[in-house]
């Protein structure tokens, strides 16, 4: 998947030199009437809220441990515009722990600042009552409060540090989000002896970009124990780095867009190596020593390398009777499909061993599928695990093994000389199928090779056909017939939706498109239980027609957009659809008796691009009392441009124009 937007990889050690330097004249506490005298700011007229100013800056200081720390500095004002922007003053400050320790939050500051009869009046947070700890995970702690007596018009300021021994865990920065930013800027003090990489994404500019290097000193101590307190003292290279953003709009989330965390302005750390007075060491592994390290892991693949002798006792169970590997295969993947409930969709390790979850029958989505993949080695199947990110988890990193950008853990096996991927989490998911949140970029199969596989949604498509015949009977009405084989995901969730409830809920959907003049009866659905095969749906169709002068139909029955799902008249960041399409819709229809054809809409074949990557066809004809329509619609890629967006979305519109046009019926003039 070819992308546009800037997500670099930069080495600081071969970073730019410095260019003019612009700053920012504001300060805690410096806020006067005069700030409050903007009510809608250029950037965006219907903002709620405006980021004034977010300032952030990293140094690695010496503390008495014998090591570093990091030191972060973050210092916000905001202007809240009305009552729908409060949200703004809710703020959330994660702190990174190991269970034995964690991060420091140190001189917070927050204050409102309201304006009353012309004078500026501070109401400022009362941190001892007013701030609350949330353990959200094992490595991550949340620090939370709200700003008091906001209301519409207020403007708020924090700052506060963090001190953090984990050096590892620079802290990112986004300099864009929900709300626009005026300015946003962010700091790092890298010495020589800790070299990270920077992983930048995003599309909005850099307004500055600087660097410049300098000689400094340093000096940590170890004073643990009881022995003399060893110090060390000594000068290295320091290089100051400086981004500023200016005029960054808010990204809000719209139609086929699988998470905003991916396209929001960021710049984010990873070490990647430390330097003397330290031993030199590679910090960052390579994904084979990473696939390596998981398989080693008890919470991740420690299991697979055993005999697992627990699980024979339910072996012949899930082969039964099964004599060659892709049989074998089927049925070890059905039987865990059909005989567990996933429990958690977003996990990549094991939170209970793999003999609890065949005890327990339930388990996250890791469980699941490691211990399907035990299984399938039990009977002597070729199975790897494989993470990957799901659409909503974000894009991964393909060249690092950056392990918080995964999220689910599937399986790949073969047989027949052919390569299948498992996911036994999915009710009603076929051998070999996945869903689509799996189809996110790069993936990694844990194994010797750490081998990158591409799930990539413009290779999965869904293929829709419809056909609808109408005919008159012989009392002058019209009737017909319906039937439709939805793509295999639209199956998917047809199964789901019968399964939870009903297949008339499956049916109401369609009646609900087609109308009230038209009624719906003798509802079929066919292979609803054969989850390789997508289903087969249909029903018969009567019209009611109470014999009006004019009669307008629409020959899609309800098919089709009724809306253009790309509202917005520009788009910063790419159009990310689940999957490519192939949807055809064709319609048999006799002249209702004892009308004529009084206007039929025109036919028309629109491309997309001179490649074609999209194509819609509306066709009509009329001979000898009978109208045959044809309506296909062709998207070949799922990820578009942002630049291709104005084109994708006037294409959109001409499709819903088109797909709800009428034809107009008018009863024959008596003799």
């Amino acid at each position: 998947m070819k992308r546009s937007f800037f997500f670099c990889i930069l080495f600081f050690l071969t970073a730019a030199t410095t260019t003019a330097q612009d700053k920012l004249k504001i300060k805690f506490g410096s806020v006067t009437a005069d700030d409050f005298k903007t009510t809608v700011y250029p950037i965006d007229s219907n903002a709620t809220a405006i980021i004034v100013a977010d300032i952030g800056s990293t140094e690695i200081i010496g503390n008495t441990k014998g090591s570093f720390s990091l030191l972060f500095n973050n210092y916000r004002r905001a202007h809240i515009l009305n009552k729908n922007g409060y949200n703004i003053g809710d703020v959330q400050i994660s702190l990174y722990t190991n269970g034995e320790s964690e991060e420091e939050l140190e001189n917070l500051k927050a204050v409102t600042y309201n304006l009353e009869n012309g004078k500026v009046v501070q109401t400022k947070l009362e941190i001892k009552s007013a701030v609350f700890k949330d353990k959200v995970s094992k490595n991550l702690v949340v620090k939370k409060f709200t700003f008091p007596n906001i209301k519409a018009g207020s403007i708020i300021e924090y700052e506060y540090k963090i001190k953090s021994d984990f050096i590892f865990n620079l802290q990112p920065w986004d300099f864009q989000g929900e709300f626009p930013r005026l300015w946003s800027e962010y700091n790092f003090a890298m010495p020589s002896f800790y070299n990270y990489v920077t992983l930048s994404q995003g599309y909005h500019p850099f307004a500055i970009k600087t660097s410049s290097t300098s000689r400094s000193s340093f000096n940590m101590a170890d004073i643990r124990g009881s022995g003399a307190t060893e110090r060390v003292d000594f000068n290295a290279n320091v290089v100051d780095y400086r981004w500023v953003m200016k005029d960054v709009p808010s990204l809000k989330e719209e139609s086929y867009t699988s998470t905003l965390r991916n396209h929001i302005s960021r710049i984010e750390f990873q070490l990647a190596s430390i330097g003397e007075p330290f031993t030199p060491r590679q910090v960052m592994s390579s994904w084979k020593m990473a696939a390596k390290d998981l398989l080693e892991d008890e919470d991740f693949g420690e299991q697979l390398s055993k005999d697992n002798g627990w699980l024979n006792e339910v072996m012949p169970l899930a082969l039964r009777g099964a004599t060659n590997v892709l049989a074998k295969a089927k049925n070890i993947y059905e039987w865990v499909r059909d005989n567990f409930t996933c429990t958690n969709y977003n996990r990549k390790y094991l939170e209970q061993p793999l003999k609890n979850v065949l005890k327990n029958r339930n388990g996250n989505v890791a469980e699941i599928n490691l211990l399907m993949t035990a299984m399938l080695r039990k009977a002597n199947i070729q199975a790897d695990p494989v993470i990957l990110s799901t659409r909503s988890h974000g894009y991964t990193h393909s060249a690092y093994p950056l392990m918080d950008r995964y999220n689910y853990v599937i399986c790949r096996t073969e047989a027949e000389s052919k390569e299948f991927f498992l996911d036994a989490c999915e009710p009603g998911m076929g051998f070999g199928k996945l869903d689509y949140k799996c189809y996110n970029g790069s993936s990694r199969i844990i194994n010797s090779m750490a081998e990158e596989i591409y799930l990539n949604a413009s290779s999965l498509k869904e293929v829709t056909n419809t056909i609808v015949f109408v005919i008159n009977d012989e009392q002058g009405n019209s009737i017909g017939s319906f039937q439709q084989t939805p793509g295999y995901l639209e199956s998917s969730r047809f199964r789901k939706l019968a399964k939870e409830k009903g297949k008339e809920q499956v049916f109401s959907e369609f009646q609900k498109a087609a109308g009230e003049d038209i009624k719906v009866s003798n509802t079929k659905i066919d292979s609803l239980f054969n989850y390789d095969e997508p289903v087969k749906v249909s029903f018969d169709i009567d019209f009611i027609n109470n014999k009006e002068d004019i009669i307008y139909f629409n020959p899609m029955l309800g098919e089709g957009f009724k809306e253009n799902p790309f509202k917005s008249a520009e788009r910063f960041y790419p159009v990310e659809m689940p999957y490519t399409m192939d949807e055809t819709y064709n319609l048999q229809m006799e002249v209702p008796t004892g009308y004529v054809v009084d206007e039929l809409p025109k036919g028309a074949v629109v491309k997309f691009n001179e490649a074609e990557d999209a194509i819609f066809e509306y066709r009509l004809s009329l001979s000898d009392g009978n109208i045959s329509f044809r309506s296909r619609l062709v998207i070949k890629k799922a990820y578009f441009l942002p630049e291709e967006y104005e084109v994708l979305r006037e294409f959109f519109a001409l499709i819903v124009k088109k797909q709800s046009e009428q034809i107009v019926f008018k009863k024959k003039a008596t003799p």
